[in-house]
């Protein structure tokens, strides 16, 4: 069994003297993991750091063994990720949602969603939003998807401010206004094509909203609890607003 695909690093561990497990989410055969010989080596440990783009080629004597990875590089991203704790803890957020899919699921859209954002979390007012609507497209692939195109009430496709904590579906302002205290608030830049970016209070809103529906449809059920690393992002981006709110009003 052989294939070549390309892939991004999502962790490592030891195993054995020298060798190394990787893990990579790849462009056509999803999460996959596999034993790269040497991967301990100084040559190997810079190629198979997080966030590292490489190509792959993987061999195995059937396919449902661990198999074989030789990884070259594309892209070095790591070095630029470990200058901020908002892209090193983005990223491990984003690996831990992507270990709730089956191994060796394909899913492109997630794996071209992963690049485009390993790309910006650098900066790390962009990387709130984009793990945010990187949560909300787990949870579709996991088949817990959010209805934000209308109001589930009335089909309005205005002034949507709620979703409802039963059905994951829309509210309108109006519609929802007698039972605002019961639903969860929908911030505006989640809604497509609103074209609005997110403030630290509507970050707030958007994580609090897909942290509920982790709960309710993946945690709980799985008997898991969140990922640390989620918790450590969140920090991380409420110290950066903070220092930025610092530097406005200074």
């Amino acid at each position: 069994m052989e294939w070549r695909d390309e892939g991004i690093v999502l962790g490592t561990r030891k195993h054995g003297e020298t060798s190394a497990i990787l893990e990579v989410m790849t462009r056509a055969h999803g999460r996959h993991l596999g034993l790269v010989r040497g991967g301990r080596s100084r040559k190997q440990q810079p190629v198979l750091q997080p966030g590292n783009r490489v190509d792959l080629l993987w061999r195995a004597r059937l396919d449902e063994h661990l198999g074989v990875f030789q990884a070259e590089a594309i892209e070095m991203n790591a070095a630029r990720l470990m200058d901020s704790a908002v892209a090193v803890y983005g990223l491990q957020t984003m690996a831990a949602h992507l270990r709730l899919l089956p191994e060796r699921d394909a899913h492109g859209g997630l794996y071209e969603a992963l690049a485009v954002m390993i790309s910006h979390l650098g900066d790390a007012d962009a990387a709130g939003e984009l793990v945010a609507r990187f949560e909300l497209l787990i949870l579709d692939e996991l088949g817990f998807g959010l209805d934000l195109s209308q109001c589930a009430a009335t089909g309005a496709r205005q002034d949507l401010a709620y979703v409802s904590p039963k059905s994951g579906r829309a509210v309108s302002r109006a519609a929802g206004a007698a039972w605002h205290d019961k639903m969860l608030a929908l911030p505006a830049f989640l809604q497509r094509g609103s074209g609005l970016r997110a403030d630290a209070a509507a970050l707030e809103d958007a994580f609090r909203l897909s942290g509920f529906f982790f709960n309710r449809h993946v945690y709980e059920p799985r008997g898991l609890d969140p990922p640390d690393a989620r918790a450590g992002f969140l920090a991380a981006l409420r110290r950066h607003h903070a220092a930025v709110k610092v530097i406005e009003t200074g």
